[in-house]
């Protein structure tokens, strides 16, 4: 999936067709969106991040690189006895709020129970179709290597949604800094495979 074909106007009509909330009203109100791509056995960063707002009446649109799957390492040995965590896709409402990632440094931490799918086959390929265990699983929102852009995922998820840039997580908790200033310190995060957007 090629980044350039990503625009909020596609986002929103994906939200909206899913009947999932997307905040037009004030600015600095996100909508952090990730993207699920189609690839199921990569472990690489072929997914998306994406944070779309309005200031001053005019809309912005960053995307990101990133993985919304955990890395192949943790699909073949599972930390959990279920199997490893998958996000369900879509909307989770006051999924983070602002924190830090194991107490290191600052990104977004889970803030609500997620569902999950369990993964136990324990092959490289993804499966959404087993359980769905929903509760406090650690799904955070944090970055790869602090040292270099990352290329593979590898141990970096376990189900969390990963960026691999550092740079591009640090933009964003500061993007959510700003907004948790005027909305309160809990984001909704909505997860779209990308299936969805091709029919918006």
């Amino acid at each position: 999936m090629d980044m350039s074909f990503i625009t909020t106007d596609l986002i929103r009509a994906a939200c909206q067709r899913l009947d999932y909330k997307f905040f037009e009203y004030g600015d600095y109100n996100l909508n952090i969106v990730g993207i699920r791509t189609a690839d199921d056995k990569a472990n690489t960063f072929n997914d998306f991040i994406t944070v779309s707002f309005k200031v001053q009446g005019e809309w912005r649109l960053y995307v990101f690189d990133a993985t919304t799957d955990p890395g192949v390492y943790y699909r073949q040995n599972p930390l959990n006895v279920l199997g490893t965590a998958i996000l369900a896709a879509g909307q989770h409402p006051g999924a983070f709020k602002l924190g830090k990632h194991r107490g290191l440094y600052p990104a977004l931490v889970q803030a609500s129970p997620l569902p999950v799918h369990r993964d136990n086959d324990k092959d490289a390929e993804l499966d959404t179709t087993g359980l769905v265990d929903e509760g406090w699983h650690g799904i955070n929102m944090h970055h790869a290597s602090a040292r270099w852009v990352s290329k593979l995922v590898d141990k970096w998820s376990a189900g969390c949604q990963v960026l691999a840039s550092k740079a591009d997580l640090d933009f964003i908790v500061g993007l959510c800094r700003h907004s948790a200033a005027l909305y309160g310190n809990r984001f909704t995060y909505t997860l779209l495979d990308e299936q969805d957007l091709k029919h918006a």
